[in-house]
């Protein structure tokens, strides 16, 4: 769409020119605008996503919002409002006025304010206070969305990070890459954290949750009180003792500051090995093949990510990887590391100035565990997100929630769905009892293709591919018994797009 001229939408467009749901790209003045119809309604909003950029005019429109293409956002067409992550700022809109059998689009209008709660409502049960252990996606989202519903209370954020919440699903692809500048990273900035009340406490670690009294204890001796708490501690990288292997050489990949010391160490670095075939990994490996090193992928698999996409769409992932550069040598573990000689199981010798591990994550559930909270290989919540102590909730890596879509109880590592999960519990604890049943989504990406992937198929026993592999072009279903548990799409959001509505609508 990008070469196709925007039609001027002030001139208006005739009404039988845009059939219901459709979407017209045009501009107004030098802004990118989409007209949508719904009914005898219609819309004007910004044409491009406040996450990525993503071209909206490709979306879905479903009821009165549009869809993402890229990473399934959703905006409000009445407000602008985003009212899904993976976008948290609104779009703008624009009047439409219909005269005749035209629709023309007129002035810019003010953008969404944040909805007040009454007086009476706050002393009805508001909570006094909200602490939130976490500064990570789940973290963000919940601080950001009890301010956006108007909650005026005291808001808090402990972080053990050492810089304010930013875009993790970067640091290992377009940061990591050098591509994305280093502003690109924090998602909010600095002012934000002040202009809306939320006290950020950064490089701080919880020792411990009293949830009778209502108090978390920090590591340096403060303690902190809270109406409501939010756990949203995430994971931690599963770390290996490898024979010979100093601090130096070793890195994992999980905050800011992690993606930095790559970085620092690729600006003299010839050669690299990625231990672990994983997604962070392969993608470490895509943005170290950007900047020109030598990488050589260990993992104990034979197929990279078969595990969770399949042997075909994996041998294609491993082809497209080493159509770059990447060495494989996999069902194979490190042995030792001596200086720049990385050993592995077989007796294989390589060389690497630094080791990057992606061996998969642990969710951070110390906390909940010494408060006595419910367990499960995670925080088990309810379907609002609630843990086993009421006025404590949980969201992101860490919780464990009953699925509506698959019938179990999940725990699912992704950006997107934390995010998602951050910004219910901030409704439910201002008491609104919404039930958080969104479809698990997230996207990989490799080189120049993007993987999407919606739903959630922790074992299968089919797998139907619509279109083709070697032509990356095509979405591949993965079924048990007569039943799609999810779909991954290459070169194909629109059909990623209608897979998670499916997915919404089907019932359990």
């Amino acid at each position: 769409m990008e070469n196709t001229p925007k039609v001027d939408l002030r001139s208006g467009i005739a009404l039988g020119d845009l059939a219901d749901g459709g979407i017209v790209l045009g501009k107004v003045e030098a802004e990118e605008v989409i007209l949508v119809r719904r009914g005898d309604e219609f819309f004007a909003v910004g044409a491009q996503c406040t996450h990525y950029h993503g071209p909206l005019a490709e979306g879905l429109i479903v009821d009165d919002t549009v869809r993402c293409p890229w990473h399934h956002a959703c905006f409000s067409l009445r407000t602008g409002e985003a009212v899904r992550a993976p976008a948290l700022d609104p779009v703008p809109c624009w009047r439409v006025e219909r005269i005749g059998d035209k629709a023309f689009v007129r002035e810019k209008l003010a953008g969404p304010t944040p909805r007040r709660s009454s007086p009476a409502k706050v002393s009805a049960g508001t909570p006094a206070s909200v602490v939130i252990i976490g500064g990570g996606a789940a973290g963000l989202a919940a601080a950001d969305m009890l301010r956006r519903e108007g909650y005026q209370g005291d808001v808090t954020m402990i972080s053990a990070d050492d810089s304010p919440p930013c875009d993790r699903p970067n640091l290992s692809k377009d940061f990591l890459a050098g591509t994305a500048p280093d502003d690109w990273i924090p998602l909010r900035a600095p002012e934000y954290y002040a202009e809306r009340h939320i006290e950020l406490v950064l490089d701080s670690r919880a020792s411990s949750i009293d949830v009778r009294q209502k108090r978390v204890q920090l590591e340096g001796g403060r303690q902190v009180e809270f109406g409501v708490l939010l756990i949203a501690t995430g994971a931690e990288p599963v770390r290996l003792d490898i024979p010979g292997a100093t601090a130096s050489q070793i890195h994992y990949l999980r905050t800011f500051a992690d993606s930095r010391a790559i970085v620092a160490k690729t600006a003299t670095a010839k050669c690299a090995v990625v231990v672990g075939a994983s997604f962070i990994g392969l993608e470490v490996a895509a943005s170290l093949r950007a900047r020109g090193i030598a990488v050589h992928v260990v993992g104990p698999e034979s197929v990279p990510l078969e595990r969770v996409l399949g042997r075909d769409v994996g041998g294609l992932v491993r082809d497209l990887h080493e159509s770059h550069g990447v060495a494989f040598h996999l069902g194979k573990t490190v042995d030792r590391i001596d200086g720049s000689r990385v050993t592995l199981s077989d007796g294989t010798r390589l060389n690497a100035d630094f080791v990057a591990l992606g061996v998969g994550v642990r969710p951070s559930i110390a906390l909940a565990e010494q408060a006595g909270l419910a367990i499960d290989r995670g925080i088990t919540v309810d379907a609002y997100l609630e843990t086993s102590a009421p006025g404590v909730f949980a969201a992101g890596d860490v919780a464990r929630w009953p699925d509506r879509h698959s019938g179990d109880r999940i725990r699912i590592e992704h950006w997107v769905v934390a995010e998602r999960q951050g910004q219910v519990a901030a409704r439910n604890i201002l008491g609104q009892r919404q039930a958080f049943d969104a479809v698990p989504f997230f996207w990989s990406q490799h080189y120049d293709v993007a993987i999407n992937y919606v739903g959630h198929a922790e074992h299968w026993d089919a797998i139907a591919i619509d279109g083709s592999l070697a032509a990356r072009d095509c979405a591949v279903s993965y079924k048990r018994g007569d039943r799609t548990l999810a779909v991954a799409t290459i070169a194909r959001d629109l059909q990623s797009l209608r897979a998670e509505r499916v997915f919404e609508l089907t019932e359990p």
